[in-house]
């Protein structure tokens, strides 16, 4: 059976606070731990009052502390955003302090809307239109240094820490092939590309000097309960946080309800279910099979798992019951 990891957005949830927000993903994460996950990755979103991870390196650094094995990442640091030096050096001093336990996902997005990325003091176009080549840069900075090299990453330099590309379209499936890279496709809200992406991954891998062959990931919405109906009424809080998302009206992560056609309209819910197509509802049974099928489906060589479940005991339950379903496909035969 494939490894299952987690991606946690570190939310914030109606009536709590940041601070409350990153105390519980620490939680999660060394439950995750226990449980058997092999990767735990946070994502970086800006001006959103319901997540708190937008300094992601630094909460990486928060978990990779309160934990004793479990891989920590970012999933991921939206390049654009940043220098490739900077990165380098976070995630080379990351790797220093937590040896073999780190992760640097990349994402081309700002991670953010345009009024907030302008905030961030980048040239978006520009960025973007150079990815390819500070994604090529990055990688440099963490190979042994050369004799006369002018810039280095310190800590970084030789440490190789391990890359992966991440996208919902094709042109991150592309990068990552060309360059021989792991690559994580975020089929939890963009569900449209995701077996065009892999197809493409795999048949125009190139090997590198990292990987001689393709390995994917794709993240999916797990929302289980100990029963079917708990796990649909759990799922209402993204439903109605990816309504308010489509109305330019985002916030902190909402109580789920008993009926989403009381607070969603046809067309709001549609659209948000459309960006939710992968996702995995119900009882132990229910996502036991759902995982099987997604994984037949997609043939990936991991599975992210992630649910913005409002209360966090059930957040805590849906992903324990998660592992358990894990460990049951890992035994049949």
């Amino acid at each position: 059976m494939i490894p299952f990891s987690v991606l946690d957005l570190s939310p914030v949830t109606q009536g709590s606070t940041a601070a409350d927000a990153l105390r519980n993903t620490l939680d999660l994460a060394r439950r995750a731990e226990d449980w058997g996950y092999k990767r735990f990755w946070l994502a970086e979103h800006h001006n959103m009052t319901g997540i708190a991870s937008a300094a992601t390196s630094v909460v990486i650094g928060y978990v990779a502390g309160g934990t004793q094995r479990i891989r920590v990442g970012s999933g991921g640091v939206m390049l654009p955003n940043h220098a490739p030096l900077v990165i380098a050096e976070q995630f080379g001093t990351l790797e220093t302090l937590y040896p073999g336990r780190i992760d640097l996902g990349l994402g081309r997005a700002p991670g953010t809307d345009m009024l907030t990325a302008r905030a961030l003091r980048r040239d978006l176009a520009a960025s973007a239109e150079t990815f390819p080549q500070d994604v090529v840069e990055l990688k440099s900075y963490f190979e042994p240094t050369e004799p006369g090299q002018l810039i280095q990453a310190v800590p970084g330099a030789g440490l190789r820490v391990p890359i992966w590309l991440l996208g919902s379209s094709l042109f991150s499936a592309q990068l990552a092939a060309m360059l021989g890279m792991p690559f994580a496709f975020a089929s939890h809200f963009a569900p449209d590309a995701l077996l065009p992406a892999l197809d493409i991954y795999r048949e125009r891998f190139k090997p590198s000097e990292s990987l001689d062959k393709p390995y994917a990931m794709a993240c999916v919405n797990v929302f289980a309960a100990d029963t079917d109906r708990e796990a649909r009424r759990l799922f209402t809080s993204v439903q109605q946080q990816f309504v308010r998302l489509r109305r330019g009206t985002p916030g902190q992560l909402p109580p789920p309800v008993d009926d989403i056609d009381s607070v969603a309209s046809p067309l709001d819910r549609a659209s948000a279910d459309h960006a939710l197509k992968y996702s995995i509802i119900g009882a132990p049974d229910t996502v036991q099979q759902g995982l099987a099928d997604f994984i037949r489906l997609t043939r990936v060589d991991e599975l992210m798992v992630t649910g913005m479940v409002y209360d966090f005991d059930a957040r805590l339950r849906s992903f324990e019951l998660t592992a358990q379903a894990h460990a049951r496909l890992a035994a049949e035969p």
